[in-house]
C-alpha cells in the first residue's frame, strides 16, 4: 500500500537539527509550524535574553499554547454571538408569521 512519499525536511530549531518526516501533502504545515516556532522562540530570547536551550523552548511552546487557547476562546465567543444574532433573526420571521 502506497499512501504517497513522506518528505524528510531537515528543521533547525536553536541550532540543532532535527529530520523530521511530514506526511505527504503536510510538508508545507511542518515548514510553516517550524516558522511559527522560531518566531515564538526569537519573541521570548528577546523578552528573556537569559533563557537559554530547553527552558526557553518550554517557554515560548507556553506561549504558543496561551495563544491558542486565547483563539479558541474568541472563536467559540464569536460562534455563540451568530448563533444569538440567528436565533433573534428567527424569533422576528416567526412573529412576523405569527401575526400574518
Amino acid at each position: 500500500m502506497n499512501h504517497g512519499t513522506a518528505g524528510v525536511k531537515v528543521i533547525s530549531i536553536l541550532g540543532e537539527d532535527y529530520s523530521i518526516k511530514a506526511p505527504a501533502g503536510e510538508e508545507q504545515t511542518l515548514l510553516d509550524a517550524a516558522l511559527m516556532l522560531k518566531a515564538a522562540l526569537a519573541d521570548t530570547k528577546k523578552k528573556y535574553p537569559t533563557l537559554i536551550g530547553d527552558r526557553l523552548l518550554v517557554l515560548a511552546a507556553m506561549n504558543l499554547c496561551s495563544q491558542q487557547i486565547e483563539m479558541k476562546k474568541q472563536h467559540q465567543q464569536e460562534l455563540e454571538r451568530y448563533q444569538e444574532q440567528v436565533s433573534a433573526t428567527v424569533e422576528t420571521i416567526a412573529k412576523t408569521i405569527n401575526q400574518g
